[in-house]
């Protein structure tokens, strides 16, 4: 599985990321380990979509980062 989730980090911005293991990445970002969301925390997963195929998760998650995939993100999502 591929995963493409969403935090909400402490500046009330939305960070959006991709990975194969949601379970051992998201404590990652928690525990300041990830240095692009370490100056936001703390920082909560607030929605995540799991996709069987690499291809079609990296191009879910290049959507939701263009204009109308974070519009799209902002009514669904979160």
């Amino acid at each position: 599985m591929y995963y493409v989730y969403l935090l909400e980090l402490s500046n009330k911005q939305i960070y959006t990321g991709f990975t194969e293991n949601l379970k051992t990445r998201y404590p990652e970002h928690v525990g300041g380990q990830e240095r692009t969301t370490k100056k936001y925390l703390p920082c909560k997963l607030i929605s995540y979509v799991a996709l069987q195929s690499k291809y079609k998760a990296l191009a879910f998650e290049k959507y939701l980062k263009s204009g109308s995939g974070s519009a799209f993100r902002n009514k669904h999502l979160t």
